[in-house]
């Protein structure tokens, strides 16, 4: 019997220890299961053990008082902003009436230099806004005027009105369009969904090498440029990055590289495509007549010669010297040239530009001018049916066609900036390359933000 009991005794401390020591692996395993997974949610949750974690709702309302909107440097949503924008015939007097300023307040505004704010150049459409203090009487505080897109005048009212321009902040984003032309660069550039001012900037990059008063029908183009933003607002202000345009399986491309200080734009060869000589004195417009020895009159109705080219463009467009030179014609001929002038290059090349409507302020005989600078605009002057620019080139005192000229490229890449120049080249060139025609891809990446 005591026997019996002794084995009972051991079995039962037997059993008891294992049952006690399945409950203690029990909670060892149900401890690490829990700090682990307190553990896993710590980590992810960027708090250490030691560290409260904070309410959700609490980390969202402090993340919405960061934020601060601003506005012509100020944080816009802490005033009353009364906007308006001067009507036609309005002036800046009758726009601060009716903001409520008395008539001491607005001589005080109106005093400040004319170089800074002159209110006789005040002009319809300018936006306006007043900011007021947000208490009981909204007690104006900053009353701002926008001059452009891109600046504005401040005058600080509790601070004696005093006056400050600030420029807002830009950006340049960057888009890519491609195309085929039907009949004109400018029409091609609008059924791609891009702006035509890009056809005068390709005008002004390629008018070396492609006479772009020549293009026909089914020549391509493909762009990457950029365009300016002010606060969301797209300006009409460009930059071509690189471009290409295949003008009767001419296939041109314009690689942008700096060399010696001065960036260029240079074809795939890495010749400049700027020469002495632009192809064409002004901006993407119509031939109305070329070089010829027996051209019939239109005014004195019979065959003559016509020793230039017409470029029929609109009163007052602006005209260009093909190249840099001297002014030693600036003269008016009743029936012929009307308002003229003509410009000697070098020993070789004068120009000559004709039916002027007038000519670039202060502009004299004997002056130099630089290649592209506006020296003249377009007009009627003289024997002639409508606005159009006569334009004449002369070598060694021969009329020539001007359509022929040649002109020798400014200096190509150098030997120890071909390899550099390669592989912008290459990049561009399959970039170029890659971008779908007859669409337009808005790339809409920030490619720099700026003060202007």
């Amino acid at each position: 019997m005591k026997d019996a009991a002794a084995s009972f005794i051991v079995l039962y401390q037997d059993t008891r220890e294992n049952i006690l020591m399945k409950r203690v692996l029990k909670s060892i395993r149900s401890a690490a299961i829990t700090g682990f997974i307190a553990l896993t949610f710590t980590a992810c949750s960027g708090t250490t053990a030691n560290e409260t974690p904070q309410p959700a709702e609490e980390t969202i309302a402090e993340q919405k008082e960061q934020v601060v909107i601003m506005k012509y440097g100020l944080p816009i949503e802490d005033f009353e902003v009364r906007y308006d924008t001067i009507a036609t015939g309005q002036t800046i007097a009758d726009l601060l009436y009716g903001f409520g300023f008395n008539a001491n307040q607005i001589h005080k505004l109106t005093q400040c230099p004319d170089t800074l704010f002159n209110v006789r150049r005040i002009r319809p459409g300018q936006a306006c806004a007043l900011l007021c203090e947000k208490d009981s009487i909204n007690t104006p505080r900053y009353f701002i005027y926008e001059e452009s897109p891109k600046s504005y005048i401040t005058f600080d009212i509790a601070n004696d009105y005093q006056a400050e321009r600030k420029r807002k902040p830009v950006e340049w984003r960057e888009s890519e369009v491609a195309g085929t032309v039907k009949s004109s660069l400018w029409v091609a550039m609008e059924e791609n969904g891009a702006s035509p001012l890009l056809a005068v900037e390709m005008s002004h990059i390629f008018g070396w090498s492609i006479d772009f008063f020549g293009i026909h029908q089914g020549d391509e183009f493909r762009v990457i440029y950029a365009q300016e933003f002010v606060e969301e607002t797209p300006l009409n202000n460009y930059r071509i990055h690189s471009a290409s345009f295949k003008a009767s399986n001419n296939l041109v491309y314009a690689i942008p590289f700096t060399q010696a200080g001065e960036e260029l734009f240079y074809n795939s060869d890495g010749n400049s495509l700027e020469g002495a000589f632009l192809k064409a004195p002004l901006d993407y417009y119509r031939i109305s007549s070329k070089f010829s020895n027996s051209r019939y009159h239109p005014v004195l109705k019979r065959h003559r010669a016509h020793h230039g080219v017409d470029y029929a463009a609109p009163k007052g467009t602006p005209v260009y010297a093909i190249g840099s030179g001297k002014v030693i014609k600036k003269a008016y001929q009743a029936n012929g040239a009307g308002y003229y002038l003509k410009i000697r290059h070098n020993a070789t090349y004068t120009t000559s530009y004709m039916h002027l409507s007038g000519y670039a302020k202060g502009l004299k005989e004997g002056d130099y001018v630089k290649q592209k600078q506006v020296i003249g605009y377009v007009g009627s002057t003289g024997l002639s049916t409508g606005p159009h620019l006569d334009f004449r080139v002369y070598e060694n005192g021969k009329p020539i066609n001007p359509l022929t000229i040649k002109s020798q490229p400014k200096m190509p890449i150098s030997n120890e900036n071909k390899d550099s120049f390669a592989i912008v080249r290459d990049s561009l060139v399959n970039r170029l390359t890659n971008i779908p025609m007859r669409a337009t891809v808005a790339a809409n990446d920030t490619i720099a933000a700026q003060n202007s």
